[in-house]
């Protein structure tokens, strides 16, 4: 532990929330240094990343759905676990080296936040990629530790914290006490699945193809699981599935909220399970100690109000819910020593 804190002094260790749609790394100290896409811009059949390596992040955002025949705009991460093995990897070595700075001699001490249902198999794939991305030594922590964290919750003292981490993949639903999970469920119902169910409604109702970033732009401005404040519209580009020509159409808050109910009622489902599976001393806490969502599909407008009215506990949303994992990772390792039985380090226990 000695020889890893001097060879700290010249690398900058850091947190990453691998996320489905999005990567934030975080940095003792400096906070959020880097929020950007997880999606890579490759040559057509290849692994091969354009820009020499640098169509990573905002870049290849840009180019989604946009792409010419002999460009693949990637999200090597599917429902939070890894999809493309090679691809993460390229990911990973921007964004390490990004932080870190290519002329450092050693690498940095990386945790990185896990889904906590996903095998002992993609777990080692989290692991490897990091390995060869750079990192010196990697840590695993699963995602509602890390949120709970982050989100300033008491997760290490002797009383029942909830965290809801909607992230893009997957939702975590986690009860914690005495710094480890009692009970959690994970389910691959998340922000992507809001926005797929814009997309089959715009087909359905309209007759008309959008796109990802056109179906999330929608789920921002007018998206909402409960009634909150006046209806408003909003013009929708997209093309016209019988014509097969450009098109503009206006559509209401009120038809996404129905759109938006198969999903939401999905997470709030998990949130209910979990709730049944507690031990009455911990259900108990949770009367006075409520629930608190994280993850950016948790600002969906009036989820929490859909979690409280099916649950009964206060629910409210986390400080800055879109960066808790990532703080959550870098506050994690500044305790490793503490807590580092419940850290996947070298993937023991994998």
């Amino acid at each position: 532990m000695l020889l890893d804190r001097i060879l700290g002094l010249f690398s900058v260790d850091m947190g990453i929330d691998l996320g489905t749609c999005n990567t934030l790394v975080s940095v003792r100290g400096q906070g959020i240094v880097l929020n950007e896409p997880s999606v890579v811009a490759v040559k057509k059949g290849t692994n091969i990343v354009l820009k020499n390596g640098q169509a990573v992040g905002w870049v290849a955002k840009e180019m989604l759905g946009k792409t010419p025949g002999s460009i693949s705009a990637i999200r090597p991460l599917k429902d939070g676990v890894i999809s493309d093995f090679e691809i993460t990897e390229a990911m990973l070595k921007y964004f390490i080296n990004k932080v870190n700075g290519r002329s450092r001699i050693f690498g940095p001490r990386v945790v990185i936040s896990i889904p906590s249902g996903i095998t002992a198999v993609e777990k080692r794939a989290v692991f490897d990629s990091a390995e060869r991305a750079g990192a010196r030594r990697t840590y695993l922590i699963e995602e509602p530790i890390a949120a709970a964290i982050g989100a300033g919750l008491p997760f290490a003292e002797a009383t029942a914290s909830m965290i809801v981490d909607i992230g893009g993949g997957t939702t975590e639903v986690a009860i914690m006490s005495l710094a480890d999970i009692a009970t959690c469920e994970s389910v691959r119902v998340a922000g992507d699945d809001m926005d797929e169910a814009i997309i089959n409604h715009m087909k359905r109702s309209y007759n008309m193809m959008i796109g990802e970033q056109t179906a999330e732009k929608i789920k921002i401005e007018i998206g909402s699981a409960f009634p909150i404040g006046p209806e408003t519209t909003m013009d929708v580009r997209g093309r016209d599935m019988i014509s097969g020509l450009p098109r503009k159409t206006a559509i209401t808050s009120e038809e996404i909220r129905e759109a938006l109910q198969e999903p939401a009622t999905a997470i709030v489902e998990a949130v209910t399970r979990t709730l049944e599976r507690a031990e009455p001393e911990l259900a108990a806490d949770l009367v006075e100690n409520g629930i608190t969502m994280a993850g950016g599909g948790s600002l969906l407008r009036g989820l929490t109000n859909v979690v409280q009215k099916a649950t009964g506990l206060d629910t409210r949303l986390a400080d800055d819910p879109l960066t808790c994992v990532a703080r959550g990772t870098s506050i994690y390792l500044e305790h490793i020593e503490e807590w580092k039985q419940t850290l996947e380090n070298d993937m023991e226990g994998a």
